[in-house]
């Protein structure tokens, strides 16, 4: 049985094999920033009305006033959202933006679709198919960005990781011995592997462990990586002096040499 998330957020995994999590917006911020930009669009509108009335109306024919009142109505989000960052200005005024599904910036493609698809969210001015749509789906997504691919996420609490994590909880590591002299790519390499670690998930964690420590003539128990890596993970792993040890995983063993690497007391 999947265990019960206890919040909203989403859990993205880079190409790279690094977690972090997406936390969606609810249809409540939505709202308002929607709101928000609808009277931007009424301001810019009124604005280029009063403009025409007083320079262009005896220029030009009323089909620019009606070619501007559309790009308005039909492309101002998109636009926006594009050129942007994901942000109009009602989602950067509350601190939310666009994204692709896999947290990646939104593509031109995916801006255009999913405000093109906004009509039939709005149905009749009504918005309840909208309203249905996020409230059944886990990222609260509308009709738009399910075609899109989209997300709309908070951008003050989803951030990927950084590129350079502390080490320090390393120390509730015991410290182990390479067994051998390293050159300094290797010992890169190594402190590297730790400082992502906590990004990783256990497949891939596994996965990279094992070819470190492989190269450094360490073979594990193949029931030893999945344990070690959900105690490290929680800051728990107690890694052995020997890397034969029963029971020390390639992960372990590795995240040991990193204290030492590390100079952590």
């Amino acid at each position: 049985m999947a265990p019960e998330k206890t919040d909203t957020s989403i859990s993205v995994e880079t190409p790279e094999g690094i977690l972090y999590s997406l936390y969606p917006a609810g249809p409540l911020i939505r709202a308002c920033a929607y709101g928000i930009d609808v009277i931007c669009q009424w301001v810019l509108i009124l604005g280029f009305s009063i403009a025409y009335r007083v320079i262009l109306e005896e220029a030009a024919g009323i089909w620019v006033l009606l070619l501007v009142q559309f790009v308005m109505n039909w492309f101002y989000q998109a636009l926006w959202e594009y050129f942007g960052g994901g942000q109009t200005p009602g989602k950067r005024l509350l601190g939310i933006r666009v994204v692709m599904e896999n947290g990646s910036p939104l593509s031109p493609g995916a801006a255009l679709m999913r405000n093109l698809l906004s009509f039939a969210d709005t149905f009749l001015g009504l918005y309840l198919i909208a309203f249905v749509s996020m409230a059944a789906s886990d990222g609260f997504r509308r009709l738009g960005d399910w075609a899109a691919g989209t997300l709309v996420i908070h951008t003050w609490k989803s951030r990927a990781p950084e590129r350079r994590e502390s080490l320090d909880w390393l120390a509730k590591l015991v410290p182990v011995n390479a067994g051998q002299l390293l050159s300094y790519e290797e010992k890169q390499g190594i402190l590297m592997f730790a400082r992502r670690y906590a990004h990783l998930g256990p497949a891939r964690a596994g996965e990279i462990a094992r070819v470190l420590a492989e190269a450094l003539g360490f073979t594990e128990r193949p029931d030893a990586e999945a344990a070690d890596y959900a105690k490290a993970a929680a800051g728990e792993v107690s890694a052995a002096n020997s890397p034969a040890a029963a029971g020390t995983g390639a992960a372990a063993y590795l995240l040991g040499m990193a204290r030492n690497f590390a100079g952590i007391q």
